[in-house]
């Protein structure tokens, strides 16, 4: 079951929580880079161990990366990025580009692609082909119950509606009272309240 997380239902939120740690998503690129070992992970993201430990234990929980064993005597194990893994590389190509730009004085590493040119990601649709940004997107909020700006206001009668459905609420305002239950009281017919006399001009005595 995924976990519950506070505020606005969100992908970003529920990604953050299972790679948004410092050292998590560092050991997804050194095993991206092919360093699949603990002791290499370790040194190339100066994580402490028992951190390291705790967060490919995560990882493979979140079925993100996977253990295999290469060698029985004594027992050794390396880590391969799942299908979820890899697909964490161009989230990490993206960051990096971001990082050349804005956290650092000079980039420490470059990708070339296959065309020959060093690699600079950009995010693009699949149907035209065209660059995103910003600018071009609008949103749907598809949660219920939020809107792009927070929490839809309360309304009991629409909450109702939407949780019970509107035919199973005129069954339950007009079914007849549950058996061992009083109807409540009949209504007062108009005219004085019986038992106290009246003077002739309708004045109570």
């Amino acid at each position: 079951m995924r976990e519950e997380l506070p505020g606005r239902p969100c992908s970003v939120a529920a990604a953050m929580s299972l790679i948004g740690e410092k050292w998590t998503l560092l050991a997804v690129r050194e095993i991206a880079l092919g360093n699949k070992r603990f002791d290499v992970i370790a040194k190339n993201t100066g994580a402490p161990r028992d951190r390291l430990t705790a967060r490919l234990r995560s990882l493979e929980a979140a079925g993100v990366v996977e253990r295999r064993q290469y060698s029985d005597h004594p027992p050794r194990y390396e880590y391969e990025l799942t299908q979820a893994g890899l697909e964490l590389r161009s989230v990490l190509q993206v960051l990096r580009a971001w990082g050349d730009k804005w956290a650092v004085d000079a980039p420490p590493a470059a990708f070339t692609h296959s065309c020959g040119h060093d690699l600079d990601p950009a995010v693009v649709c699949r149907h035209c082909q065209a660059e995103v940004n910003g600018g071009d997107l609008k949103v749907r909020v598809l949660s219920p119950g939020w809107t792009r700006k927070g929490p839809a206001p309360a309304d009991a009668g629409l909450s109702l509606r939407a949780r019970f459905g509107t035919a199973q609420l005129r069954t339950a305002r007009s079914a007849p009272p549950a058996a061992g239950t009083s109807p409540g009281p009949a209504p007062r017919p108009p005219g004085p309240a019986p038992g106290r006399p009246t003077t002739r001009r309708g004045r109570r005595a």
